[in-house]
C-alpha cells in the first residue's frame, strides 16, 4: 500500500493524504458502525491512483476486496468496504452512513486553512501537468463547480459544522483564480 502511494506521479494522492484521512477520522471514529471498515476504506480508496484513467475507484476497491478476503474478512464487510471505496467517486450522495463517513473525511481537505487549501489544488495540478492549461483550469472549475451546486458538500452534520463553510469560501476562490 505504502509502495503504490508513493509513486513518483503522486503530489497529492500520497501517503501523507491517507495519514490526514486516518487523522481526520480519529474523532469521528465513534460515528461508524464498523470502524476497522471505513478505516480500511480510506487506506484503500486511493490506492489505485493513475491520472489519466477513469476506473481507479473500482480498481482500487477491487485491490481492497483482494486483500481483505485473503486476510479472512467476511464477505459482507469486504463488500462494505468495497462500497465505501466506490462513494469516493463523488458521484452521488451515499446512502451508508459509514460511506457517508469514508466520503466526507476524504473531502475535508476542502475545508482546511487557505494556505494548506491552496497546497492541495498545486498538488493536483502537478498530477495533471500533462493537461494544457487552459483545459486543466476549464475543467477543475467544473469539479470544484460541481461541489457548489450541492445542497451540502458535507453528508454528516459533523462534517457540515466544521467544514461547509470553509469550502465553499475555498472552493469559490480556487475557481475565480482558474478563470484569471
Amino acid at each position: 500500500i505504502c509502495k503504490a502511494y508513493s509513486e513518483r506521479h503522486r503530489h497529492y494522492h500520497t501517503v501523507a493524504h491517507i495519514d490526514a484521512c486516518l487523522r481526520e477520522l480519529d474523532p469521528f471514529r465513534s460515528l461508524a458502525k464498523f470502524a476497522y471498515e471505513v478505516e480500511a476504506a480510506l487506506w484503500f480508496h486511493d490506492v489505485i491512483y493513475l491520472p489519466r484513467a477513469s476506473d481507479n475507484e473500482r480498481r482500487s476497491a477491487d485491490l481492497a476486496t483482494q486483500f481483505l478476503i485473503s486476510a479472512g474478512v467476511s464477505s459482507e464487510a469486504c463488500a462494505r468496504v468495497h462500497n465505501h471505496v466506490m462513494a469516493t467517486r463523488h458521484n452521488a450522495e451515499p446512502s451508508d452512513p459509514d460511506s457517508a463517513l469514508v466520503v466526507d473525511v476524504d473531502l475535508s481537505i476542502l475545508g482546511q486553512d487557505p494556505m494548506t487549501y491552496d497546497q492541495f489544488e498545486a498538488q493536483i495540478r502537478q498530477e495533471y501537468k500533462w493537461v494544457p492549461g487552459f483545459l486543466f483550469r476549464r475543467k477543475r472549475a467544473e469539479v470544484l463547480r460541481s461541489f457548489l451546486e450541492r445542497k451540502s458538500i458535507y453528508s454528516l452534520p459533523q462534517f457540515r459544522d466544521r467544514y461547509e463553510a470553509p469550502a465553499r469560501v475555498n472552493l469559490e476562490r480556487a475557481i475565480d483564480r482558474l478563470a484569471e
